[in-house]
C-alpha cells in the first residue's frame, strides 16, 4: 500500500491528463499522476508534425461543428473553456502563439514541446507527483473510487480520471487500457475506429503517382448513393496506397462505414476555372502545342507524374496528335480536371490514424463534471472518450475543455 493518498489520481500523463492535473493541483488539490511510460505528453510532443497545433481561435459553436457524432456533448465544456481561454492559460504559462491559416494556433516558436513543456511546469508549480507506473485497476466501494492500484501497490484516493487516450499512435503509450479500466467498472466501448487518417485507394492509380502533391485544389467525397458528405479546398498527396494529406485526414473522419458503404473522391485539379475558362486554357495549350502529340500538351496544365494517368483516364491515345483531338474528348478532359476520381476501399491501420474515434461511451459520463453516471468519483478527459474532431486544432481542445471540466468538478460534493 502506498503511504500518500491523492485526492485525485490521473491515470495518463498526456494532454489531457497534464492539464486536468494542473488545474485540479491550482485548486489547491493534492494531485498524483500514473504515467506507464518514461516520458509524459509524448504524443502532443509530436503533434502538427511536432509544432503542436494547440487549439483552433473559434468560438464554441463552431467548435462543436467540427465535432462529428457527440459535439453536443462537449458543448457547456466547451463554453466554459473556450479556445480563447486555453490560449489565454498557454500564454501565462510562458508560451507565446500565433493564429495561421484556419484558425489554426500554434506556438511561435513552432515548436510542440514548449507546449509539453508549459504543462510540466504547471504541474510542477502546484506539486502534482508524476508516477511512472501503469495502473493496472480502479478500486471502489459502494459505488465510489477508493483507490488506484499498479503492479508496485496502491494509491488511496477517492478522485480517479482516466485521460488514457485511444490506440492511435501506440509507440506513444496510447495502448488502450483506459478502456478496459473503464469496461471492468461497467462502462460501455463504442468500438474503436481510426479518424483522422490516410485512405487506402482502388487499383494501382494513386500508387503510379506516389510522392506527388496537390495544392490548393478542391475535393468532395460522395457515398455509394452520390451524396456529398464532404468539401474542402487546400493539400494532399497521393501514396503507395491511396491517398493522405490534410484534406484527407479530414475527410475521413466523414467516412464511418466502409464495411456497408463505397466512397469516392472527386479532385477538382483547377478550382480558380470552371469549366469553360479551363476548356479555353486547353485550347491555348493545344494551340501552342499544336504540332506535339496529346500527352506533351498537358504539361502546362498537371505534374509529369500525372500526366500519364490522366491521358489513360481520359481515353485519348497518348500519341494522337493535338490538333486530331475531338470536342467531345475535349470535354471530357476538362471534366476529368473538374473531378478526377479516387476511389476509396479503407482507411488505412488505425496504428497510424492521428485520432481514435470510439472509446467510452458519453451517454454514461455527465457532461457538466465529465463524471461516470455508474461509479462516483470516477472520472474522463481527452480521447478515452467517443469523442473526435476534424484537423485544425479541434481534437486537442477536446482534451482542454474536458480536463477543465473535470477539474473543476473533483471534490465538489
Amino acid at each position: 500500500m502506498k503511504n500518500t493518498s491523492s485526492e485525485l489520481v490521473v491515470i495518463g500523463g498526456g494532454a489531457a491528463g497534464l492539464m486536468a492535473a494542473g488545474l485540479a493541483a491550482e485548486r489547491g488539490l493534492s494531485v498524483t499522476v500514473l504515467e506507464k511510460t518514461r516520458y509524459t505528453a509524448r504524443k502532443l510532443g509530436i503533434t502538427g508534425k511536432g509544432r503542436c497545433n494547440v487549439t483552433n481561435d473559434a468560438a464554441p459553436r463552431e467548435v462543436i461543428a467540427n465535432i462529428p457524432g457527440n459535439g453536443k456533448f462537449l458543448y457547456s465544456a466547451v463554453t466554459e473553456f473556450p479556445p480563447r481561454a486555453v490560449m489565454e492559460l498557454f500564454e501565462r504559462l510562458g508560451v507565446p502563439l500565433k493564429v495561421e491559416r484556419g484558425n489554426r494556433v500554434f506556438p511561435v516558436s513552432d515548436r510542440a514541446q514548449d507546449i509539453c513543456e508549459a504543462l510540466r511546469r504547471f504541474c510542477r508549480s502546484g506539486g502534482v507527483r508524476i508516477v511512472h507506473e501503469r495502473a493496472t485497476d480502479i478500486l471502489t466501494g459502494d459505488g465510489h473510487v477508493t483507490g488506484v492500484r499498479t503492479a508496485a501497490g496502491e494509491y488511496p484516493t477517492a478522485n480517479a480520471l482516466i485521460a488514457t487516450g485511444g490506440v492511435s499512435y501506440p509507440v506513444t503509450g496510447s495502448d488502450g487500457d483506459g478502456y478496459e479500466l473503464a469496461r471492468r467498472l461497467g462502462h460501455r466501448i463504442i468500438t474503436p475506429r481510426p479518424s483522422l487518417v490516410p485512405l487506402e485507394a482502388e487499383g494501382d492509380t494513386c500508387g503510379r503517382m506516389q510522392g506527388f502533391s496537390l495544392k490548393n485544389v478542391g475535393l468532395r467525397v460522395e457515398d455509394k448513393n452520390g451524396k456529398r458528405i464532404y468539401e474542402d479546398f487546400g493539400e494532399m498527396l497521393f501514396t503507395h496506397f491511396g491517398v493522405s494529406g490534410p484534406m484527407v485526414l479530414s475527410a475521413s473522419a466523414h467516412m464511418r462505414d466502409f464495411e456497408s458503404n463505397r466512397y469516392t473522391m472527386y479532385i477538382d485539379l483547377k478550382p480558380a476555372l470552371d469549366e469553360e475558362m479551363l476548356d479555353r486554357r486547353i485550347l491555348r495549350d493545344f494551340d501552342k502545342y499544336r504540332n506535339r502529340d496529346f500527352q506533351n500538351a498537358l504539361a502546362d496544365l498537371a505534374g509529369r507524374s500525372m500526366i500519364p494517368v490522366l491521358v489513360e483516364l481520359s481515353g485519348i491515345p497518348p500519341e494522337t496528335k493535338v490538333n486530331s483531338v475531338t470536342r467531345e474528348q475535349r470535354r471530357g478532359l476538362v471534366e476529368l480536371f473538374k473531378a478526377f476520381p479516387v476511389h476509396i476501399t479503407g482507411a488505412r491501420p488505425i496504428e497510424e490514424a492521428i485520432v481514435t474515434a470510439g472509446g467510452v461511451d458519453v451517454r454514461q459520463i455527465q457532461p457538466r463534471t465529465m463524471e461516470s453516471k455508474l461509479v462516483r468519483g470516477l472520472y474522463f478527459a481527452g480521447e478515452v472518450m467517443d469523442l473526435d474532431a476534424y484537423t485544425g486544432g479541434f481534437n486537442l481542445q477536446i482534451a482542454w475543455s474536458s480536463a477543465y471540466m473535470a477539474a473543476r468538478s473533483i471534490g465538489k460534493e
